[in-house]
């Protein structure tokens, strides 16, 4: 062998040995940035459903669930409470909620699968405050002797119904967003994902 073919082939194992070195460096490199891309388990618990138990929910008792950093309240309405949905109708801005968000099984008197269990964001349609439960009526609610019961916003005073569906001439322009959910169980709630 030469002592120029003896040169070539040093150079052809250094350009080689070099060239593994390099590779590796890279994917070392890359790896954490290819990691940073997936959502964190933190992430990925913000987006996730939430399951609720409502077995000792009792009737006129409302509780609050997260779900994506938002409350959502779940009302357990009286009989007395859903006979007051139809009188306050002509008093409503959207009473058949047709400029509303709420998936279409919601989209009704009550809002909500079964007329007893009202499952709404509790973030008001206006600035984003969160409103405050009002259900004693009349005087007692502080509200005014005419008060069937429902929310208020203490920001800007929008009110709404036990329904959660706005008055006319608040400054809320649509009802409390009713999100996806279904019945697991006849005491269990997953808010966040449908059937549908």
């Amino acid at each position: 062998m030469s002592k120029d073919q003896a040169l070539d082939d040093n150079r052809r194992q250094l350009l080689i040995a070099t060239s593994v070195v390099g590779g590796a460096g890279v994917v070392a490199a890359a790896a954490p940035f290819v990691a940073s891309l997936t959502p964190s388990e933190r992430a990925k618990a913000a987006g996730a459903p939430a399951e609720a138990d409502i077995s000792k929910l009792a009737p006129g008792e409302m509780m609050t669930v997260e779900w994506r950093g938002q409350p959502v309240w779940i009302l357990r309405r009286t009989e007395a409470m859903l006979a007051t949905l139809e009188e306050v109708e002509p008093q409503l801005a959207d009473p058949t909620s047709e400029k509303s968000v709420q998936p279409p099984y919601a989209k009704n008197r009550h809002r909500s699968i079964k007329p007893e269990y009202l499952v709404v964001i509790g973030i008001c349609t206006h600035l984003g405050c969160s409103p405050t439960a009002k259900f004693a009526k009349g005087e007692a609610s502080g509200i005014g002797k005419d008060w069937l019961g429902g929310y208020l916003c203490p920001c800007h005073g929008s009110r709404f119904d036990l329904a959660a569906r706005v008055f006319k001439s608040q400054p809320a322009p649509t009802n409390l967003t009713v999100p996806p959910h279904q019945y697991l169980t006849d005491t269990k709630i997953l808010i966040g994902e449908d059937k549908a």
